[in-house]
């Protein structure tokens, strides 16, 4: 799995991809990223702040929300991090994969290495912090991409 696959029904998919440092520098930048699960009823699209390490993409989530019961009884997800106005301003990522969750849940600051990393990303983009503040309310759930869809229409 690469950035740069095209979309298969997409003929100027390699050409309009971002290379990995994009990706790396778009997911980076961006705050807002919606995640599509399946609930009991149905699709399910929410807003949520993220982190991208360069390999996994990091969801900080309220763990007594709807968002959160879906992705615990069907961990596959797909999140979608878009901007731009115009069509030739158009880019993106989608990321297919399953979720797991990391630490406790709800977070209370227990020592977890595996979490200093995305915890200091997440706090300084957010929060402007060196450490992240825990509320006792979110929890953290790490998306292993299956699929890294990337496009950017300025690139046409």
């Amino acid at each position: 799995m690469t950035s740069e696959q095209p979309l298969e029904s997409q003929k100027r998919g390699r050409r309009i991809a971002m290379s990995k440092p994009e990706l790396d520098a778009y997911l980076a930048a961006e705050r807002t990223c919606r995640v599509a699960t399946v609930s009991k009823s149905g699709p399910h699209v929410t807003p949520l702040w993220f982190v991208w390490d360069g390999e996994c993409l990091w969801l900080y989530s309220l763990t007594r929300s709807l968002r959160w019961a879906d992705m615990q009884r069907d961990p596959r997800i797909a999140v979608v991090v878009d901007d731009g106005h115009d069509y030739t301003e158009l880019r993106g990522v989608e990321v297919v994969g399953d979720v797991e969750v990391v630490g406790e849940a709800p977070r209370k600051g227990s020592d977890v290495p595996e979490l200093a990393q995305p915890e200091s990303l997440f706090a300084r983009k957010y929060f402007g912090m060196d450490a992240m503040p825990h509320d006792g309310r979110h929890g953290w759930l790490r998306l292993r991409p299956n699929a890294i869809r990337s496009w950017d229409f300025r690139k046409m």
